[in-house]
């Protein structure tokens, strides 16, 4: 993994070499306005092999924090990170011009222009008895009907273990998840230039998201009553350091409903029953390079979890001659401002999710939905879908494409423990962001991230097999990857097996990607099936207004 001292130690290289200042200078660019940055190189054959190496790219600063909407275009350097020797120097783009700094600062006090938007008036979720949720020893959190442990980790960002819920029956505490974690993030950029091909990032292996992750910003990333919790990190030396608060665990409740049902309208019933929906949500936001990544584990009372990621920060843009493009399909994306193209990428967030219903020895079940036809005389209906369970052997018969027109649920179930009515406990999980890679199998990057050949895997559980992308990812050939993994084929019925989930976003970028992108979040869901007798939120409570404070806004007192 790329340490902060092998970052700055690289940044560095390009101002001692006499081809880059020679270059800057026949570009204008003075030294003091440049700021360089070392992505990863990926791994492209063996001609890399016996070295460390780091790409060098350069951007100017000049009147703007955001450099990364000016890119220094087609200058490149290969840099040895254990000599610092320039291994490759390329410069091919002195024909386009460094992208202006006009509108590129993005923070509140350089606006000068008032939004044109109706003005927002204060909100907050008010708390008067305090949060519900207490944190005992730093690290297990104990809310409502959850139980979990809760911990920083540099290469994950966020790690959520032995997560228990309490039965809504007998108030006994089940398992759930032993672990639960992001375990690598593939964003593979759509550009085959000298500068360009080798932008195929694993973010988690690369570079760390607990190390990239910087303190989070109180109402704003997370809401008031926010409990927050620090990173407790290695330096390079083994020396100790604190990422001071990189989690945040707080309450939400954003006006949803719980469950509901009224009568009256055809029955002398007359009814009206709903329940707030409020959840309990541990955040983590990893800034690696331009682009921001914001994590959410939300728990609900009804036992669901849902998995969240967000996408922020800035695009990585390329440097271009236009100001309006003649013909966009001919670029590796579309202009997004004046000289600035957006490229075509992915991101590929792939979790480790080591699920254990009642207990460690679980099973995976595929129940496909199968387009049944009516026999003759039978109905007025000609077809009809039938669910069709199968249970996986083994991890052959668990590696999963989604496919929207042969449509499954996947459940992980304890074939061991049945409900009253005979049904094994389990959990399933509800894909969402379902985008896949579009890249050959035998593309470099694609080599590296087997991980991303299908949307679900199964293995069995071994410590050893935590990082999708290898424990090493670092220039790696994907050697050591899930995928490799699963061809061993291993039984996981009834076993203590680990449910692999790749979420996926397509990225055409827009110019309201400029010059800070929106969030964008997708995820999915882990969701109780026959784990409770039945809805474990029945006799939850209503809110009265008796429960909350009496507030008045100043324009209605």
């Amino acid at each position: 993994m790329l340490s902060v001292d092998d970052i700055l130690a690289a940044s560095k290289v390009p101002f001692s070499n006499a081809e880059f200042n020679k270059s800057i200078a026949a570009r204008g660019v003075p030294s003091s306005d440049l700021i360089c940055l070392p992505p990863s190189a990926g791994w492209f054959g063996p001609n890399e092999e016996g070295k460390r190496v780091v790409k060098v790219l350069c951007y100017s600063k000049e009147s703007t924090p955001n450099f990364y909407m000016r890119p220094i275009e087609g200058l490149v350097m290969t840099v040895d990170l254990d000599t610092l020797e320039v291994l490759k120097f390329s410069d091919t783009g002195r024909e386009i011009p460094i992208p202006k700094s006009t509108d590129t600062d993005y923070r509140y006090t350089a606006q000068t222009k008032e939004p044109q938007m109706e003005p927002l008036n204060p909100i907050s979720i008010e708390q008067p008895k305090g949060p519900s949720f207490r944190v005992e020893d730093g690290h297990i959190v104990k809310w409502a009907n959850w139980v979990f442990h809760l911990k920083a980790d540099h290469r994950a960002g966020l790690v959520i273990s032995r997560v228990m819920v309490r039965d809504s029956e007998n108030g006994e505490l089940r398992d759930v998840m032993y672990k639960g974690f992001a375990s690598e993030f593939f964003v593979p950029y759509m550009d085959l230039d000298e500068s360009w091909y080798f932008k195929s990032y694993m973010d988690a292996g690369e570079y760390g998201l607990g190390m990239s992750a910087l303190p989070l910003v109180p109402l704003n990333d997370c809401p008031r009553h926010s409990y927050y919790m620090d990173g407790i990190f290695a330096t390079p030396d083994g020396n100790p350091f604190v990422q001071p608060n990189m989690i945040c665990l707080f309450e939400r409740y954003a006006g949803d409903i719980s469950w509901r049902h009224s009568e009256g309208l055809l029955t002398d019933f007359q009814i009206r029953e709903a329940r707030p929906k409020v959840t309990l949500v541990a955040r983590m936001a990893a800034s690696v390079g331009n682009y921001d990544y914001i994590f959410d584990w939300e728990f609900q009372t009804d036992g669901l979890i849902n998995v969240k990621v967000g996408l922020s920060g800035m695009l990585m843009v390329k440097g271009s001659p236009y100001h309006q493009a003649p013909n966009q399909d001919a670029m590796s994306g579309p202009l997004i401002s004046e000289n600035l193209i957006g490229v075509v990428h992915d991101h590929f967030v792939t979790f480790h999710l080591d699920m254990d219903i009642d207990g460690a020895n679980n099973s995976f079940v595929n129940v496909n939905l199968v387009k049944e036809r009516s026999l003759p005389g039978e109905s007025p209906r000609k077809s009809y879908l039938k669910a069709k369970r199968k249970i996986a052997k083994t991890e052959k018969d668990a590696q999963i494409k989604l496919k929207l027109y042969d449509p499954s649920e996947f459940h992980m179930i304890n074939p061991s423990k049945r409900s009253r009515l005979g049904n094994p406990t389990g959990y399933k999980i509800v894909p969402g962001g379902t985008a896949a890679s579009l890249l050959d199998h035998d593309d470099p990057p694609q080599l590296r991230s087997a991980f991303t050949n299908n949307q679900i895997w199964v293995t069995p559980y071994n410590r050893s097999e935590q990082w999708a992308g290898g424990l090493l990812t670092y220039q790696s050939r994907g050697d050591d990857t899930l995928a490799v993994w699963s061809e061993r084929d291993h039984s996981i019925e009834n076993k203590d097996i680990v449910l692999w989930y790749t979420l996926g976003f397509h990225h055409i970028p827009c110019q309201e990607d400029f010059p800070v992108m929106p969030t964008v979040t997708s995820g999915f869901e882990l969701k109780p099936v026959n784990f409770f007798e039945s809805n474990p939120i029945l006799r939850a409570a209503p809110a009265f207004e008796t429960d909350l404070p009496v507030c008045r806004s100043s324009a209605s007192s």
